[in-house]
């Protein structure tokens, strides 16, 4: 098995906060735009996109020609006539899914997804992929090709796409839908041409001809790509399980599979997610008679929390309300929208007179109420957390509620989702979550069918992406069962390429291209690095210090005691002898010190240092220590 070296590391202090910081100004600067409805592809016919017509983003239903190999050279390759693939994230951790494949003169771009933070990243937002080498390259750039609505692979596209020159996208037309609400909220629809497909349609983008086949996840639309290249076909699939009765009944599609392993499949990329867990996935059908149940047994109101992207779950959830005769109340923004979406583009079916207004629910017993809601995850700001606080408008828990929390947790928000929990036992309500109730199946495939993927595809080479590197390992494994040899596996870290010649033969290929993490905190995108991540852990986990002196700018000598702050650390009205002694201390080391010896930086180092030490022997704590001179 190929193993890849170590990738890049995250931004630094002088990268993420000094001059590409500046580059990467906040994207709600730019002005409303408008964009007309998107231009619809026809369906089963041929497309192309000359790369001469991507200036004005046009797209030409004509037949696809033979590809020819571009002979130019390559700052990383020796040749640009071996096809590269270069995962920019998504390989080292859940999200941040985006994908360069690269031939010629052409690249183009798969997904562009966004990563929540973990408990070590105080303050951050979301995490988006470093796209330095993009930028340098982006009149490459022949389109976007975006899989499926989920946020780990949309989530980053007001953010990025702007520093690409805004190239256009290529979807279905649910995702198409999310993507251009997503950019209105950023006053970014209208920059970049979004084209919709059918999955039978055939994309043509410079070197690159793209089919694509129908896979089952938990959102409708969501397609693999089958790309095909001057040196091969590659297969990418990602976020898909095999459900043979899905909500939608539009399970995926086999017939393309096989026919793509007869014509022989270079490189079979596939969702590594649940590698790990033995069996076949479990159908959305399946987990319908588990929320039909709740429904007919509860008492009183239901709240059911899930992601909002989760289009067949609230399908679910509307079927069940029609059974058993309760309105629906839908509360948070995300929500709202999605369902909004997927209602005017036909992905949800069900009377509109289902839902009401929360002010309107007075006039139903309560139970025949079903509140539809947002924040599975514990997030704070979600509408089930304030409903957990008792911070929500309208809706309050009652003793009698069930509350439904249909997901699984992403790694990192066990704590928040632990604590939404317990506030919602605390009022009276009675919680249904993974751990004690089936309600929740995931939409990720399991170890069976990843390896029958994996016989039907017949790939001469494999790469496990989409998962942490124990998860890629894993598949990896799977891999090698199927007689995939070892040295035709390819574990990849962000930023790292495979690239294959004519010939066929693939190998890891250096140097890295420039990759990472660049944080999104408010309204700034990567101007917060290592370092103010670092700073925040520290006041986090032992506060802050601070200690304030004026001296005067002639003598160096202190004009008045030392002045104490203490944020996080200690209780400054009953730590009186530590203050004193700190104090004491500070005192000491000013007056030992002649205006020829009044280095104010070294003594700030100097004060720093030695407070610090002092107060780790009385408290064996380390504090922010931030020491301020001030001359009069």
């Amino acid at each position: 098995m190929l193993r890849s070296k170590p990738s890049a590391q995250p931004s630094t202090p002088s990268h993420g906060e000094g001059q590409h910081a500046a580059a990467q100004r906040p994207i709600r600067n730019y002005p409303p735009q408008r964009s007309p409805l998107p231009s619809r592809i026809q369906p089963t016919r041929p497309v192309v996109v000359p790369t001469s017509s991507l200036a004005d983003n046009s797209a030409s239903a004509i037949q696809t020609p033979k590809l020819k190999p571009v002979a130019t050279t390559s700052q990383f390759t020796s040749s640009r006539v071996n096809l590269r693939v270069i995962p920019m994230g998504g390989v080292e951790e859940i999200g941040e899914n985006m994908t360069v494949f690269e031939y010629g003169d052409d690249l183009i771009i798969i997904d562009m997804g966004l990563a929540f933070p973990d408990e070590t990243m105080p303050g951050i937002d979301y995490i988006i992929p470093d796209t330095q080498w993009l930028e340098q390259n982006k009149k490459r750039i022949r389109g976007v090709i975006v899989t499926h609505g989920h946020l780990d692979h949309i989530g980053a596209i007001p953010y990025i796409l702007p520093k690409l020159g805004d190239p256009p996208i290529y979807t279905m037309p649910l995702t198409a839908g999310l993507i251009k609400k997503r950019l209105e909220e950023f006053n970014l629809l209208g920059r970049s041409k979004i084209n919709t497909f059918q999955k039978d349609d055939v994309l043509k983008l410079g070197n690159f001809t793209i089919r694509f086949f129908r896979i089952n996840h938990n959102i409708p639309d969501g397609v693999g790509i089958a790309i095909s290249t001057p040196v091969g076909l590659v297969i990418y699939a990602t976020d898909w399980k095999f459900d043979h009765t899905p909500v939608d009944d539009r399970p995926t599609e086999f017939d393309k599979l096989a026919l793509y392993g007869s014509e022989g499949v270079l490189m079979l990329m596939s969702d590594s997610t649940n590698a790990t867990k033995p069996g076949y996935s479990t159908s959305e059908r399946e987990l319908s008679e588990t929320i039909d149940r709740i429904f007919a047994e509860a008492q009183g109101r239901i709240i059911f929390a899930t992601f909002s992207t989760l289009i067949s779950r609230v399908q679910q959830v509307f079927n069940s309300a029609m059974k058993y005769n309760r309105k629906v109340i839908v509360t948070g923004r995300s929500m709202i929208n999605n369902i909004e979406i997927a209602l005017s583009l036909g992905y949800l079916k069900m009377d509109p007179k289902l839902i009401i207004k929360t002010e309107m629910a007075k006039k139903y017993p309560e139970k025949g109420i079903v509140v539809l809601t947002t924040g599975s995850q514990g997030e704070e700001s979600a509408a089930l957390s304030r409903i957990a606080r008792g911070e929500h408008k309208t809706i309050k828990i009652k003793k009698g509620d069930t509350v439904v929390v249909s997901s699984s947790p992403i790694p990192g928000n066990e704590r928040a989702i632990s604590s939404v929990l317990s506030n919602l036992t605390r009022e009276g309500a009675k919680v249904l979550y993974y751990q004690n109730l089936d309600i929740h199946t995931s939409g990720h495939a399991k170890q069976e069918d990843l390896k029958l993927m994996i016989a039907l595809t017949k790939p001469k080479y494999f790469m496990p992406i989409h998962g942490e590197h124990h998860m890629l390992v894993a598949h990896a494994e799977l891999a090698k069962m199927l007689k995939i040899p070892d040295e035709n596996i390819f574990i990849l870290d962000n930023g790292q390429a495979v690239e294959f010649n004519s010939a066929q033969i693939g190998k890891l290929v250096d140097p890295h291209i420039q990759t990472g993490y660049l944080f999104i905190d408010g309204l700034g995108v990567g101007d917060v690095g290592e370092v103010v991540i670092k700073d925040r852990q520290v006041m986090a986990e032992d506060g802050m210090f601070v200690i304030i002196v004026t001296v005067d700018r002639k003598t160096g000598k202190l004009l008045s005691q030392p002045e104490i702050i203490s944020r996080g650390f200690i209780y400054m009205k009953g730590s009186d002898d530590l203050i004193r002694e700190v104090k004491h201390e500070v005192r000491k080391l000013f007056e030992s010190k002649s205006k020829s010896e009044a280095n104010y930086t070294l003594i700030r180092q100097t004060v720093r240092d030695q407070v610090g030490d002092y107060l780790y022997q009385k408290t064996e704590r380390k504090p922010m220590i931030l020491p301020v001179v001030i001359e009069v």
